[in-house]
C-alpha cells in the first residue's frame, strides 16, 4: 500500500473520496481479522491503512468546508 500524497487526493472528487474510504474501511476490517486470526504478515499494514484512511477523510472534510463557505 503506497502512501497517498494529500495533493493527489485533492484532486479527487468528494464522491470518489467517499468510495475510496469505504473500502478503505473494509480493507481495516478484513487487516485486522486476519491479524486476531494470526495470519497477518506484516501488522503495520493496519497502521499505514488507518493513516490513509485519515488522509482521505481530512481532505474531504476541508472540501466540505470550502462548499459550505461559497453557499
Amino acid at each position: 500500500m503506497p502512501h497517498v500524497k494529500p495533493s493527489s487526493i485533492r484532486e479527487m472528487t468528494a464522491e470518489d473520496i467517499r468510495t475510496r474510504v469505504s473500502e478503505l474501511r473494509e480493507e481495516l476490517f478484513n487487516l485486522r481479522f486476519r491479524n486476531a486470526m494470526k495470519q497477518l504478515d506484516n501488522a503495520l499494514k493496519i497502521r499505514e491503512a488507518r493513516r490513509e484512511m485519515a488522509r482521505h477523510l481530512t481532505v474531504l472534510t476541508e472540501k466540505e468546508k470550502e462548499k459550505n463557505s461559497k453557499a
